[in-house]
């Protein structure tokens, strides 16, 4: 089957998570950028990065790149693309976003009107016909614009994946699923390790946490917009990818993965979410304060995404709350503790530096992924 470069846009500062991904599902990389991994795959690979991949935020077919520097350069240079080859005499093609970074053409607005109109007379002129109808498929294009360099890619996904289906009560500022994926993909847990979320919120890192104890892939129940494009992926396609996410699925997996808020609202949201998600049962979720955060358990984690006081009457209250987090931590013997936030005196009262630090944007909100690291477990021996 015909390959083509394939790009999956991440939160920057995760594009590592998200390579390691694509490796995992045995594709190759061809380049990694700033927010963006791109990779070889067939139309299969369409359907399975859509269903599978947990940190990417989309996944798009790249139909190509060109300079340009001048608005004549950008409609000459995109009509000279084959979009025949993707976009079928009745579809409906047009750039739904177009981002330029320390470009000569930088209006949004224009990047789109000008390369709409290239792509219809390209369309015209390949099917030989005087109108393009548009009552098809959807063929919707991100272009992203770096240093003049223009990359076109058609979105397959439509929604973005971190909407998995589950989540529809949410709480204040709640994090999303592909950034929770990506967090906890960058420690060491693993589904016979202890997981506690103190501030679950919503039940995001809980929820996460048991659909990859389960092995469930994250676009088991969603569809994707490419599911239309009959002219270029088999229908069979998404059902042998779908066959092959529910084969994977084991739900007798025992886990210990916990969600405390001190908001039974939350709480409450947490519990209608995981239902939906099908890991009611791999999950254990209740009203508790931070402060009684206590666990008999070795060698567990706690990841958790605090308050950052985004009003000024929460900011007052940030000090005693992560002091507390800090003592309540500290009493866990041998665990260890991954917090991401935005409050910049975290690390102060937590009461201590944490042994790495990883910078990541959420959204346009820069935020710091503190991890304090426990010691491994002792070496089981080998059952004989």
């Amino acid at each position: 089957m015909k390959t083509y470069e394939l790009i999956a846009p991440c939160h920057f500062g995760l594009e590592a998570v998200l390579k390691r991904e694509i490796d995992d599902l045995g594709y190759d990389i061809s380049k990694v950028e700033d927010g963006r991994v791109t990779f070889i795959g067939d139309m299969e690979a369409i359907c399975r990065a859509n269903v599978f991949l947990r940190s990417a935020e989309r996944v798009l077919l790249k139909v190509g790149s060109f300079k340009a520097y001048t608005f004549d350069e950008l409609f000459e240079k995109t009509k000279a693309l084959d979009w025949a080859a993707f976009v079928p005499k009745d579809g409906k093609c047009w750039v739904t976003k177009a981002s330029s970074v320390k470009s000569k053409l930088f209006s949004s607005s224009d990047i789109q009107s000008i390369m709409k109109k290239a792509i219809v007379d390209k369309l015209k002129a390949s099917y030989r016909v005087d109108v393009i109808p548009e009552t098809g498929a959807s063929y919707p294009l991100r272009v992203f614009a770096m240093k003049d360099e223009f990359t076109v890619g058609i979105d397959t996904t439509g929604d973005s994946l971190h909407k998995r289906g589950y989540r529809q009560s949410t709480t204040k500022a709640p994090i999303s699923e592909t950034l929770a994926s990506a967090l906890l993909m960058l420690t060491p847990w693993k589904s016979d390790r202890i997981l506690v979320d103190p501030f679950c919120g919503s039940g995001t890192f809980a929820i996460e946490a048991a659909m990859m104890a389960a092995n469930m892939a994250p676009g088991m129940n969603r569809s994707f917009l490419s599911e239309e494009w009959n002219n270029l992926i088999p229908r069979k396609l998404w059902y042998d990818t779908m066959d092959e996410a529910n084969d994977l699925v084991d739900l007798s997996v025992k886990t210990d993965i916990q969600g405390y808020d001190i908001d039974p609202s939350a709480v409450r949201m947490a519990r209608e979410n995981a239902e939906r998600a099908g890991v009611t049962d791999l999950i254990h979720l209740q009203e508790r304060d931070v402060s009684r955060l206590s666990h008999s358990g070795k060698y567990g984690f706690i990841v958790t995404n605090p308050p950052y006081g985004e009003r000024l009457e929460e900011k007052a209250a940030l000090p005693a709350l992560y002091r507390t987090l800090g003592r309540r931590f500290e009493a866990l013997d041998s665990w260890s503790m991954y917090v991401i936030t935005s409050y910049e005196d975290a690390q102060r009262d937590l009461g201590r530096q944490a042994d790495r630090n990883r910078k990541i944007y959420n959204g346009m909100l820069k935020t710091y992924y503190y991890q304090y690291l426990g010691p491994k477990p002792p070496r089981r021996e080998p059952k004989e």
